[in-house]
This record gives structure tokens, C-alpha cells and sequence, in this order.
């Protein structure tokens, strides 16, 4: 272990679950005290007693300013300051087949908890981090905010909406030595595909729309959250302290490109013939 986030305070939002939960291990086995935020208590404080002294839960919904600030004053009462905020709570919404069967009943909450509640996190965080020497804020986006795609579309357009928030607010708050980035998760099994599907459990249409993730990715093997907390290590660190304003995809290769590639085909049977 290199511990290369020893002494330093993180905020980590949604932090009970998925890439939150794997985030908060990876940040503390780094040397971090880190705050561990999520509307689930049962499983922040769980997660509190697990893992000792050095992180602590608080109660927090995203989507209201003056939990983000209590937030936030917990992290500096607790530990004494804050040097990294991950914003990385969030929700799916409903899958619906195609934009005219969609009536945007989720579109408000969705846009409160992953949009406001991004922008809500770098403010206030940037507060601080401004008056205490800089820090560095992570957002967390998703490969469906840099793509184009079917479904649901209130998840896309806020998560597109978190890309240009962040390189915004990296422009923005440069001068205070503040860094803001985005990682943009793909293909990570965690439980918000299956909320969005309505599955109960990884079955059903999860499972297929999984398979078709699979086919549809260059590397052939399945990340997990913890590709995803390394990412929040390196851009937590000071390893990166020259990157500001970027997105950076974790999702197995498939911003890059479609791997079934018809022309192959093609070219083998010419070549063969």
C-alpha cells in the first residue's frame, strides 16, 4: 500500500453502496479519514462500525443544500478539514422503451439527486477547499452522459449535465488551486441497473442488457467497483495534481468503439475466398 492519500479528509456521497462503499474502502486503505454520506443509515452506520475511527457516517440527501453544508461542516468538525469531495450519488430512474412512451415522472428527482446534488457538493466543498489550500472534487458521470442512447433519458441528460458542470467549474475554480474531474463509469454491475430495469435481483432483462454490454465492450472481462475506486484514488491524489476538467471513462474500452465489426468478417471471407 503506498498510501497516497495519508492525512487527507474525503467526503464520499452515496458512500453506503456500489462504487461509493468500494470508493470509501479504497480511500481509507490509502491513508484517508473519510465521511461516508447516504440517505441508507442502516448501511452507513453499519459500514461506520466496520471500519473504525477513521471514517465516520452522516445522514445526507444530496438534493438538499443544507444537508450538503452539514456535510461538509461534519467532515471539517470531524476530521479537520477536506481536501477531497466525490459527488457520487445518484439514481437511474425508470427504463422506458423508446422517448414516446417516457412521461418523465422521475425527470425532477433524478435531475435533484445527479445534477444538483453534483453542483451542490463542488460548491460548497469549494468553499472551504478554497480558504484551505485548493482540494480535489470528483464527479461522478457516466459513459450514458457521453454517448447517445435509448432509455432513460432523464439519467442521460443529467449525467451529460455533470460533464459541462465540471469542466465549468474546473475553469472556474483553478485559481484556487481546486481540481474537478469526472469519471465515467460503464458496465459496472451495481444495484442502480436493476432499479432502473425493476428486476429484484441480477435476472431478467438486468441480465440481458448486461450480456449486451459485454458483447458490445472491447475488453472481455467484467470491471467492478473497484476499477472505479482507483480511478477516484489517482484523481484524489496528488499524482494528478496537473489534471483538471477531464472525464475519464472506466467501462472496459466501449466509448471507444464497437468491437462487432462487420468489415472484418468481410475482409476474412474475401482474403479466404
Amino acid at each position: 500500500m503506498t498510501f497516497e492519500l495519508a492525512n487527507k479528509v474525503a467526503i464520499v456521497t452515496g458512500g453506503a453502496a456500489g462504487i461509493g462503499a468500494a470508493a470509501v474502502r479504497h480511500f481509507l486503505k490509502e491513508g484517508a479519514y473519510v465521511v461516508i454520506a447516504d440517505i441508507n443509515a442502516d448501511q452507513g452506520e453499519a459500514m461506520e462500525a466496520e471500519l473504525g475511527p477513521d471514517c465516520a457516517f452522516k445522514y445526507t440527501d444530496v438534493s438538499k443544500r443544507s444537508d450538503v453544508q452539514d456535510l461538509v461542516d461534519f467532515a471539517v468538525a470531524t476530521f479537520g478539514g477536506l481536501d477531497i469531495m466525490f459527488n457520487n450519488a445518484g439514481i437511474s430512474g425508470t427504463m422506458q422503451p423508446n422517448l414516446l412512451d417516457d412521461d418523465f415522472a422521475d425527470f425532477e428527482q433524478v435531475l435533484k439527486v445527479d445534477l444538483l446534488g453534483v453542483m451542490l457538493g463542488t460548491q460548497i466543498a469549494a468553499r472551504h477547499m478554497k480558504e484551505n489550500g485548493g482540494g480535489s472534487i470528483i464527479n461522478t458521470t457516466s459513459i450514458g452522459g457521453m454517448q447517445a442512447g435509448c432509455t432513460v433519458l432523464s439519467y442521460r441528460a443529467a449525467k451529460a449535465g455533470v460533464i459541462h458542470f465540471s469542466k465549468s467549474a474546473a475553469i472556474d475554480l483553478a485559481e484556487y488551486g481546486i481540481r474537478v474531474n469526472c469519471i465515467a463509469p460503464g458496465g459496472i454491475p451495481t444495484a442502480i441497473l436493476s432499479s432502473a430495469t425493476g428486476d429484484a435481483e441480477e435476472s431478467g432483462t438486468t441480465s440481458a442488457i448486461r450480456r449486451i454490454i459485454a458483447e458490445d465492450r472491447p475488453l472481455k472481462f467484467d470491471g467492478d467497483t473497484s476499477d472505479i475506486a482507483n480511478a477516484a484514488v489517482y484523481l484524489g491524489s496528488d499524482r494528478s495534481r496537473y489534471v483538471t476538467g477531464i472525464v475519464l471513462p472506466v467501462d472496459g474500452g466501449i466509448t471507444a468503439g464497437n468491437p462487432r465489426n462487420p468489415l472484418r468478417a468481410m475482409l476474412a471471407e474475401a482474403m479466404a475466398s
